[in-house]
């Protein structure tokens, strides 16, 4: 038998190969990888490594590793092999974590480095395996930059939307005493609706689009900077819409094109259909407790109007409740009425204001920065009246309030 068919022959040629390609991948690896001794010595640093620190393999490999460092990683180094020889407990060997590196023109870029020990010949060795982040710090950067832009055009449209209330108000005052200045504020109102429909809804939709592409992209980065800003966009373009759809609400009302269509339907699913949709826009630990009495489940209403008078209150109750707190929605049919009661523990209505509640733009004072547009409860009352129904409430300041709308049984 020939030396070149010994099983030794083989062996060897099969370690020549592996090690072989080993040194392969090394050399070919997309991300830089470095081996030191124990006491922190460059042993060898794959191409990658070279390109991404701006040095040859003959600067780096047998000089100290703090060389491709910047403060205070350098200074901090070599005590964390030293305590990880001593105590066993590992600071960076088999850790994850985001680095600086700093290349040879001294600038730095931020990397994400794992450090593992290899035995090897009866020696320790660590090998650093090297992933640049700039690109993904970079794109990180610019989706911030793109919230934090679209937060202030949301501000912007909102401020100015806020200026058209306010001027509305105003005009309103001016005018109430004649029936020709009451004419002249259906024909103000009636452009600004207008104006707010076509000018508002499109940028809305624009920005909610772009929210939500930035909420997409965002999730891989997993950062709460971002969420927070998307978060704050899309609590103020609902406040947008919110608005709009009021004061269209309230434009159609004064038109007279607002008519009742009674249909008869399942009032217990219309209100359990209510109660999901209103679940997911309640506070921290807010919860709405639905539950319905009486002798059916059947009613002869409008359906979109009566949907329409109890979004509202229960908005109404999530709003001007705190967090950790209960919602009760209540439906009850019996012989003589259809009643729904919609209560919450939040910070009622001051007594002074009350016999104001219903007038459209009025707001008690206690509402603060709470946001609202003073038309909602005025909306409620005249679809409710509509429906041949009426409102009823009690409330006290600190101690909540009930709303109750009650609709004759035909």
């Amino acid at each position: 038998m020939r030396d070149d068919q010994k099983p030794g022959h083989f062996a060897m040629e099969n370690i020549m190969e592996n090690a072989a390609l080993l040194k392969a991948i090394i050399e070919n690896a997309i991300d830089g990888i470095i081996t030191i001794d124990d006491r922190g010595k460059v042993e060898s640093i794959n191409p990658a490594a070279c390109i991404l620190f701006g040095r040859s393999p003959e600067e780096v490999i047998g000089n100290n590793i703090t060389m491709l460092m910047p403060a205070p990683y350098k200074e901090q180094h070599d005590e964390y092999i030293h305590r990880y020889q001593r105590t066993g407990e590992p600071h960076i060997i088999g850790i994850g974590r985001e680095v600086i590196g700093l290349r040879k023109d001294g600038t730095k870029f931020p990397f994400r480095l794992g450090v593992s020990e290899v035995q090897f010949s009866g020696r320790k060795i660590y090998a650093g395996f090297i992933h640049d982040t700039s690109h993904q710090r970079e794109a990180e950067e610019r989706l911030k930059e793109y919230a934090a832009h679209l937060e202030d055009l949301v501000e912007k449209r909102t401020h100015s939307l806020n200026d058209f209330v306010i001027a509305l108000q105003r005009a309103k005052e001016e005018v109430s005493q004649s029936l020709e200045k009451e004419k002249e504020l259906g024909q103000l109102k009636s452009r600004f609706v207008s104006m707010a429909s076509h000018e508002f809804r499109t940028p809305l939709s624009t920005i909610q689009l772009s929210v939500s592409l930035i909420e997409r992209y965002a999730q891989a980065f997993e950062s709460p900077n971002i969420n927070k800003h998307v978060v704050k966009i899309k609590h103020a373009v609902g406040n947008l819409t919110t608005i709009l759809n009021d004061f269209l609400s309230l434009e159609k009302l004064e038109a007279g094109k607002v008519e009742p269509s009674f249909i008869r339907f399942d009032l217990v699913k219309l209100a359990e259909e209510i109660t999901e949709e209103m679940q997911v826009v309640t506070k921290q630990n807010q919860s709405i407790i639905y539950q319905h009495t009486g002798i059916s489940n059947m009613v002869n209403l409008d359906q979109n109007l009566l949907k329409n008078c109890i979004f509202n209150l229960v908005s109404n109750a999530i709003k001007y409740s705190g967090e950790n707190t209960f919602i009760e929605f209540n439906t009850e049919i019996n012989d003589q009425n259809c009643i729904v009661t919609i209560k919450d523990n939040g910070i009622g209505i001051p007594e002074t204001d009350q016999k104001h509640l219903f007038e459209a733009f009025f707001r008690a004072h206690n509402t603060g920065n709470i946001p609202g547009t003073g038309l909602g409860l005025n909306i409620v009352a005249r679809y409710a009246s509509l429906m041949n129904g009426k409102v009823d409430f009690k409330s006290s300041v600190n101690h909540g309030t009930i709303f109750t709308i009650s609709f004759p049984i035909q």
